[in-house]
């Protein structure tokens, strides 16, 4: 059972629930949707807005999820998740069911986009920015040459509001 917050009632340390917990990002609607594990991204306020951003590699499957749609959803699984978030972090949508293969279940929201049923909460999310990382803007050049090889190209970052937020109770 979820109850709905407000997003200022979040009390996670974003650093410890993305960093190390790791979250799903799930984008599409009942009929077709696809998830996957991140473990970049963050929570705060942005244009007067309570928001979060994430970065996903274009060559990935759920990429051409966000693309199409304007909600996300970030769902933050327990511990008991771990193998789970693994599969979808290293399984391919594109060949299958992998919410399936990772023994996970949707749920659908009122405004008809898909999260992860048992997740500790939920953030239901409208895109309002996004643009490609480039290799000009890196200050710190060691962050491109450490993550991005050449066939590991620049993730596209996206930065969203924060529309609802549940919490297991």
């Amino acid at each position: 059972m979820m109850k709905e917050i407000s997003p200022v009632n979040i009390t996670d340390n974003a650093v410890e629930l993305i960093g190390h917990k790791w979250m799903l990002i799930t984008a599409g609607d009942r009929e077709s949707f696809n998830l996957m594990t991140a473990s970049w991204g963050g929570i705060g306020f942005m244009w007067g807005k309570p928001v979060a951003f994430v970065v996903v590699r274009p060559n990935r499957y759920t990429y051409e999820f966000i693309e199409k749609k304007e909600y996300l959803t970030l769902s933050f699984m327990g511990e008991e998740f771990r193998s789970a978030l693994r599969v979808c972090g290293t399984t391919s949508g594109r060949n299958g069911d992998k919410m399936a293969a990772a023994g996970l279940s949707p749920i659908v929201t009122e405004m008809g986009n898909v999260a992860v049923e048992g997740a500790d909460l939920v953030l239901e999310c409208r895109k309002l920015y996004s643009d490609a990382l480039k290799e000009s803007g890196f200050v710190d050049k060691s962050c491109l040459e450490k993550w991005y090889a050449e066939d590991n190209p620049l993730h596209r970052m996206y930065v969203v509001e924060i529309m609802h937020a549940w919490i297991k109770e």
